[in-house]
């Protein structure tokens, strides 16, 4: 498995911009499946945005498409959230996850980072 950890999460007003980065471990990074998830406190945890393997294919909640561009830069083992236009609502422990396949769920990810907190204030 590999190791994540996140980084890039703070306090920032409604319309503003955060950029969270995830690290992984180890030499096999490029061949998993990246993805970002969320959880708000009392609510499930839910997909953000995954990034195939080699970054060629995204896919994206509906309510941050266009806001959230996932990247990823595996010749430095990390993986991006560019946060844009945020709203209270995205208030969350932003986590990410490693897995075999590109899904918007967190099922398929065995690997997990500790997560971040974004706080987004009105």
């Amino acid at each position: 498995q590999v190791q994540l950890v996140e980084s890039g999460g703070g306090w920032v007003q409604a319309g503003g911009s955060l950029r969270l980065s995830c690290a992984g471990s180890g030499r096999t990074f490029s061949s998993y499946a990246m993805g970002w998830f969320r959880q708000a406190p009392g609510k499930e945890r839910e997909s953000v945005a995954t990034i195939s393997e080699s970054g060629g294919r995204t896919y994206y909640k509906a309510s941050v498409r266009g806001r959230f561009p996932i990247s990823r830069d595996n010749a430095k083992n990390t993986v991006y959230l560019q946060l844009n236009s945020l709203k209270p609502e995205d208030t969350a422990v932003y986590y990410c996850a490693a897995g075999p396949i590109a899904l918007l769920t967190p099922a398929p990810y065995a690997s997990w980072g500790p997560g971040t907190q974004v706080t987004v204030s009105s």
